[in-house]
């Protein structure tokens, strides 16, 4: 069975996952602490970084887009049919996801006013490009689920977090994002690609006292700082 290990509150990682569910492929988790790795994952991640998928035959495989590729390759798609061209821009929407995690979750850190303020802003920029991109929905691209929209899915599923735990919104300005938002979590695949204590750990982690949007609301834990200084994916 395909192994995945894992930081729990990664987004690449909750990327790979959410395919992995939405493909209903069979796979086990393992969990590890970025701050104390163990050498058996040094052994076979070259970056030192999660995720990384164990296929079936024992080989591990590095980097979430290389991962998401492996598994569009070894299962059914998402979507049939599609040329050459709609797969690579397909490719070009979900990067336009993946390379922002890292931006989201300094701004979800942010210690504060100015610096959420400033980080929203670059923040907003992204989403700003997918409200025009938008169509009638529900989904990116109409009404079936896509690799596009499993890409976005932590984005999203972080921005609710945010706007139920602080009241923050993250996509106020953005009417067909927030539509988006909705269908995706809608499908439950962002429950599912997560572990039982998620909500708890990432609030406690990013609402917390020493952030901006956490003030008093939350109690700082001894979580791995990882997805907030860039070095866990």
């Amino acid at each position: 069975m395909i192994k995945v290990v894992s930081f729990k509150i990664c987004p690449f990682v909750q990327r790979v996952t959410a395919l992995l569910e939405a493909k209903e492929i069979p796979y086990e988790i393992e969990y590890i602490s970025l701050n104390d790795k163990p050498q058996w994952f040094l052994d076979i991640s070259p970056t030192g970084q999660v995720p990384v998928l164990i296929t079936d035959s024992g080989e591990a495989l590095f980097e979430s887009d290389a991962i998401v590729e492996y598994l569009n390759e070894i299962a059914l798609p998402l979507e049939s049919g599609l040329t050459p061209e709609q797969r690579a821009r397909d490719r070009a929407w979900s990067y336009q996801a993946a390379k922002n995690y890292l931006l989201q979750c300094s701004a979800q850190r942010s210690k504060d006013e100015q610096t959420l303020a400033e980080r929203s802003e670059k923040l907003s920029k992204v989403f700003e490009r997918a409200e025009k991109a938008l169509g009638q929905g529900p989904f990116f691209k109409g009404a079936t689920l896509s690799n596009v929209d499993i890409a976005w899915l932590p984005l999203l599923h972080r921005a609710a977090i945010i706007k139920a735990r602080s009241g923050y919104d993250f996509i106020v300005d953005y009417p067909k994002v927030k539509a988006w938002q909705t269908a995706i979590l809608n499908t439950g695949l962002p429950e599912k690609s997560v572990p039982e204590d998620f909500e708890k750990l990432f609030t406690d982690f990013y609402l917390s006292e020493n952030t901006f949007l956490g003030g008093n609301k939350a109690s700082t834990h001894n979580l791995d700082n990882s997805c907030a200084n860039g070095s866990c994916c």
